[in-house]
């Protein structure tokens, strides 16, 4: 019998954990028997009741498992390494808030089976915010345009995983993973099923503009060198410009000495624009070297505090963990 893996990330769920196992319970029960089943919860050191909650439900059915995170690692490196800490034969990803439609599993499951090693799940249409899945999918055509590398739009990395995808995760050792551009980058065969978004069950949403912000970063620093290309032939052009204006207006001053002091004016403004205009590039410059940072720091992916339900061998041979204490 094939393992089907879930993986579940949370922060402050504590209004849809137990609702979102129910749930998966119920769909492998009475829609997919054929299947055996783990589902994995990965835990970003939640400030609310969800590790209680985790903890009953571990309690009550071994095949729901669980990771606590010694402190908030962020949105890319927990749930990442809640999947290359799955064990089935494939693995899904689903948030804890349903805004991951359950229903498309058994279709996904479908697809896997006919010998799709990944299946993304992609959004058409969304109840969230009008104006903020408009401003999605301008950045994802944005990228898609910039990058060198397959970038899936309106994919948020909701999808089928097969076991020999999760395998190349596993050896990447990326300490800043985009599991997004990861698979268009790497992907095997795949294909794609379209859905529409559903709202938040409950709760609120941890988003914010820092970690939107965050996330756009990362993508537009780990598979675009475009925006570095740009700077240099803007700041180019503006050298040029520059220079040209320069000599312009010297001669106009030399020319029009008494009637050209007002000419000052325009040239303020055209330094200060310039002057804009560095302080952007630099930022953006800045952005890849954080990047690179990273890169070269190579910190863990993320340092457990406790596991639950897994066996003590499967504890003892974790990679990138500290300071772990397990329950099982």
């Amino acid at each position: 019998m094939k393992k089907v893996s879930i993986m579940v990330p949370c922060y402050n769920e504590q209004e849809n954990v137990v609702p979102m196992s129910e749930a998966l319970v119920k769909l492998f029960e009475e829609q997919l028997p054929q299947y055996d089943y783990e589902i994995l919860f990965i835990d970003n050191d939640s400030k609310d009741n969800t590790r209680a909650l985790l903890r009953t439900i571990c309690a009550k059915n071994k095949k729901i498992r669980a990771i606590f995170n010694a402190k908030n690692f962020g949105q890319f490196n927990s749930p990442y390494y809640g999947i290359i800490h799955t064990t089935g034969d494939c693995t899904i990803p689903v948030v804890a808030d349903f805004q991951d439609p359950l229903e498309l599993i058994p279709e996904m499951l479908k697809k896997w089976e006919e010998g799709y090693a990944i299946v993304c799940a992609v959004k058409t249409k969304s109840k969230e915010n009008p104006l903020m899945y408009f401003l999605r999918g301008c950045y994802y055509k944005l990228i898609r345009k910039m990058s060198s590398v397959e970038q899936i739009e309106q994919f948020t990395g909701f999808g089928l995983y097969d076991k020999s995808f999760v395998k190349v995760l596993q050896d990447l050792h990326d300490p800043t993973p985009f599991i997004r551009g990861i698979v268009g980058e790497l992907g095997y065969r795949k294909c794609e099923i379209e859905y529409t978004q559903p709202q938040r069950r409950a709760g609120k949403t941890s988003n914010n503009f820092f970690t939107l912000y965050d996330a756009a970063m990362l993508s537009f620093t780990t598979y675009t060198t475009s925006g570095l290309r740009v700077a240099t032939f803007i700041g180019g052009i503006m050298a040029f410009l520059s220079v040209v204006i320069g000599i312009v207006y010297l001669v106009m001053k030399l020319i029009y000495w008494d009637r050209f002091q007002a000419g000052m004016i325009p040239l303020i403004l055209l330094t200060t624009f310039i002057g804009s205009l560095q302080l952007i590039f630099i930022g953006l410059m800045g952005e890849y070297v954080i990047s690179m940072n990273r890169r070269l720091l190579n910190r863990p992916l993320v340092i457990e505090e406790e596991r639950l339900n897994f066996d003590a061998d499967e504890v003892e041979s974790t990679p990138s963990t500290a300071a772990v204490r397990e329950d099982v």
